[in-house]
């Protein structure tokens, strides 16, 4: 009996951080403590990181997957960016042992709530639909970010996703339907990334991965389609919905040292 309810948790669980990371992202805030929670004892950290990152880049494929279908990205940004974020994902995750990481989630959490209140103030922020061209220094700074944020995914990432998306908004000026479809771009190749490592390192137990990645990737279906369906407005309140849980979240650990 106990190991059926361990098994409807795990779909609930993955379904549910499916449709949120494709809605408006953030899935990992809601997967990681649920898989720690709900999976065996005998389960090591490093399978559980596994589970995760193989049921992620299952919805995320299908997220990314919905929203190509409907909407224009701008690959020539987009595409050298994702490259440069494979590469430093990829780096992020082989230095994590070897780097100081206890200032993260400080500096995280102020930047989540500098997020916040510049998305309350600016009411019309991702609001409407860029049309001009991105220009060489727009090109630029893509493949900067895309190195910034591979990196951070590597090493950490929670919040990977929104973070991406509020890049997109703030510094081109995309709109949050467009913004999210970008982030989803690069978010799977990050995901891919620790997947390279994961996965000839024995850390993936399919067992728990592939039930979950089902349920991951029919939540990345509803999520994207119902994110496509409300337009950027409905992605608005939704963003700012994930940040304030994000702050709570990371404030709370904060405070719990």
């Amino acid at each position: 009996m106990m190991f059926e309810t361990q098994w409807l948790w795990l779909l609930a669980i993955g379904f549910a951080a499916g449709l949120m990371d494709a809605a408006v992202g953030g899935g990992g805030l809601l997967q990681l403590p649920g898989l720690i929670n709900t999976l065996p004892a005998d389960i090591r950290v490093a399978q559980i990181m596994g589970i995760n990152k193989f049921a992620s880049f299952n919805g995320t494929w299908m997220a990314t997957s919905q929203y190509l279908r409907r909407l224009r990205v701008p690959w020539r940004m987009l595409l050298p960016a994702a490259v440069l974020a494979f590469v430093f994902s990829w780096l992020g995750a082989r230095l994590v042992a070897h780097l100081p990481t206890a200032w993260l989630k400080p500096a995280i959490f102020v930047l989540l709530v500098v997020m916040a209140f510049y998305t309350f103030l600016k009411k019309d922020l991702g609001q409407i639909a860029r049309e001009q061209q991105l220009s060489r220094r727009e090109h630029w700074l893509g493949l900067l970010l895309g190195a910034a944020i591979g990196f951070y995914d590597g090493i950490f990432g929670p919040g990977t996703g929104s973070l991406l998306a509020f890049v997109f908004v703030r510094f081109y000026s995309f709109d949050f339907l467009t913004a999210t479809a970008s982030s989803k771009v690069i978010n799977l190749t990050t995901n891919l990334a620790a997947l390279v490592y994961f996965v000839p390192s024995g850390h993936v137990v399919w067992a728990w991965a592939i039930p979950l990645a089902a349920a991951n990737l029919c939540g990345g279906l509803l999520g994207a389609r119902l994110a496509m369906r409300g337009g950027s407005r409905w992605l608005r309140r939704g963003f700012m919905l994930l940040l304030c849980l994000m702050i709570g979240r990371f404030g709370w650990e904060l405070l719990q040292g």
